[in-house]
């Protein structure tokens, strides 16, 4: 079997799902529970309640979580959410936060002293924090009054809103009492956690689902909807089952599944950019990958636009840096075009047979579907052909974060991974998973990377405080990648959910991580 065959048959292995005929418009009325799997993957598990430590799972985190600012549901603009208003200085190094008139879900009022609280813990590595070190230009929380913080920065830190709209605010009446080292995986988070959110946390049945009940009291008037339930699937597939037998009304799906919804007017589906870029990561701390040509080969050797265009169905786009967006892509970079002949050759020059030759080499991804499955596959039949020998290994959040994580221990476990990070709304948002800085356990930048010209170019677009000069900054970036190759960047694709129609006034936004963005979960209904 050839190449493009073995591709065909790849992409033609999702099983395709029957249509159901229109339904009438239905009636809404206050009441009734509204399930869905509302995290980032199909039904997906994000394995961590604690939103101080979650890297995904914030479109249901946000539901009864809030932070002081948050997205639009465009992703153009950030508003205000637990903060009424806020300033910030001209010399953009004092934030000035007036906050909104509410409570806590048991009853205690919210203060500015849980703003600065929720902020000290998030800057603190011992409490399992991934904001660690996107907070750390934080000099002092000031809390002048109940109602009002400020927060005052060392340097000019343009990308801090950004960060803050990922910063979910804590109880510190609930939480203040636990020793900071037991926080981060403390049964609080999925038995009683407390929020001030539209919804209530009531129930978590292990790797089942998650219950909330309506928040009466909330400042935005009571819910539509009575609960909401946030259920688990191992397999996609499942899901979509699930979805279409009426059992829940929301999944996100790949974009092989799209076509079996499009037509069908019982559903909706939603379509947007994931901002989220594909890549193989190599692991620094590996020999393997120290010699720049065997990166270049291994990116020389994939044919990414076949993959695009037989398995994603033409719903991505190659990446040749760790940025797709045209503003952000300077002319003259390396295209990589597929090349497996020059692939060879680059090896050969590289001492390839020496360094490891066709011992299998582990790749780890966190992404479980079909979809990449097909994707990987299709990867290790390419890299074989020049003799690269990849093993796919598929595992689920949780361990693959518990392995990549990892402070200590043999590196060798992943020396390569396929995973997605996210490369906007703001542009500053892969700069924890590419800067010295930010390796674990202070960032994301899980391949222990290294590299001065790549660190550069991101602290200079982080310090750039000229709005005007932030895309030429980040075309840097661009450069520096796409030159000293960190990762293997692959494409950013369209993300995919279908909404069943009797949903009402329901609002998902194709987002890194799941957001958070503006959702207003208050006014979801569902159809009688």
């Amino acid at each position: 079997m050839n190449l493009k065959t073995t591709i065909s048959a790849l992409a033609l292995s999702a099983a395709l799902f029957g249509g159901l005929a229109a339904t009438p418009a239905p009636a809404f009325a206050e009441g009734g529970t509204i399930t869905g799997g509302f995290d980032v993957g199909p039904g997906g598990f994000q394995g961590n309640f604690n939103p101080l430590a979650a890297t995904s799972g914030f479109t249901w985190l946000v539901t009864y979580f809030e932070p002081l600012v948050i997205y639009d549901d465009k992703l153009e603009k950030v508003v205000g959410a637990l903060a009424d208003s806020y300033e910030i200085s001209d010399d953009q190094k004092t934030y000035t936060f007036k906050l909104a008139d509410t409570k806590w879900h048991d009853g205690k009022p919210f203060t500015a002293k849980d703003v600065k609280f929720t902020i000290d813990l998030a800057k603190n590595d011992k409490a399992g924090s991934v904001f660690a070190a996107r907070l750390g230009a934080i000099e002092s929380v000031e809390t002048p009054d109940d109602r009002t913080v400020v927060i005052k920065l060392s340097t000019a830190t343009p990308s801090m809103l950004d960060t803050l709209t990922k910063v979910m605010v804590l109880p510190e009446h609930a939480l203040a009492s636990i020793p900071v080292e037991q926080i981060a995986k403390n049964a609080w988070w999925s038995t009683s956690p407390i929020g001030t959110g539209p919804f209530k946390f009531t129930k978590y049945v292990a790797d089942q689902y998650v219950e909330l009940a309506a928040n009466p009291d909330y400042r935005g008037g009571k819910p539509a909807a009575e609960k909401l339930i946030n259920r688990y699937f191992a397999d996609p597939a499942a899901a979509i089952a699930a979805l279409r037998s009426g059992e829940i009304q929301f999944t996100y799906v790949d974009s092989n599944d799209v076509s079996t919804f499009k037509d069908d007017g019982a559903f909706r589906v939603i379509e947007g950019n994931s901002y989220v870029v594909n890549y193989v990561g190599f692991n620094q701390e590996v020999p393997l990958w120290k010699d720049l040509k065997v990166r270049q080969a291994f990116m020389h050797a994939i044919d990414r636009n076949a993959i695009i265009n037989s398995l994603y169905g033409g719903a991505a786009k190659p990446a040749n840096c760790v940025y797709a967006a045209d503003r952000l892509v300077p002319e003259g970079i390396d295209t990589y075009d597929y090349d497996p002949e020059k692939a060879k050759q680059l090896l050969a020059e590289a001492g390839w047979d020496k360094i490891n030759g066709d011992k299998p080499i582990t790749i780890l991804t966190y992404y479980t579907s079909p979809l990449v499955a097909n994707v990987l596959a299709a990867m290790q039949a390419m890299l074989g052909q020049v003799g690269i020998n990849i093993v796919p290994r598929a595992v689920d959040t949780p361990t693959y974060n518990s392995i990549v994580y990892q402070q200590s221990g043999n590196a060798g476990e992943f020396p390569l991974i396929f995973a997605g990070l996210q490369n906007g709304p703001d542009a500053s948002n892969i700069n924890i998973g590419l800067n010295e800085k930010q390796i674990p356990p202070a960032g994301a930048n899980l391949m222990r990377i290294r590299m001065p010209e790549v660190t550069d170019a991101l602290d200079a677009a982080l310090a750039e405080t000229d709005a005007s000069k932030h895309d030429a900054r980040y075309q840097e970036v661009c450069k520096a990648t796409n030159a000293n190759l960190p990762w293997g960047t692959m494409w950013v694709g369209n993300r995919y959910g279908v909404a069943s129609t009797k949903l009402n006034d329901f609002v998902w936004t194709p987002a890194p991580a799941g957001g958070p963005y503006q959702a207003h979960p208050e006014k979801w209904a569902i159809a009688e």
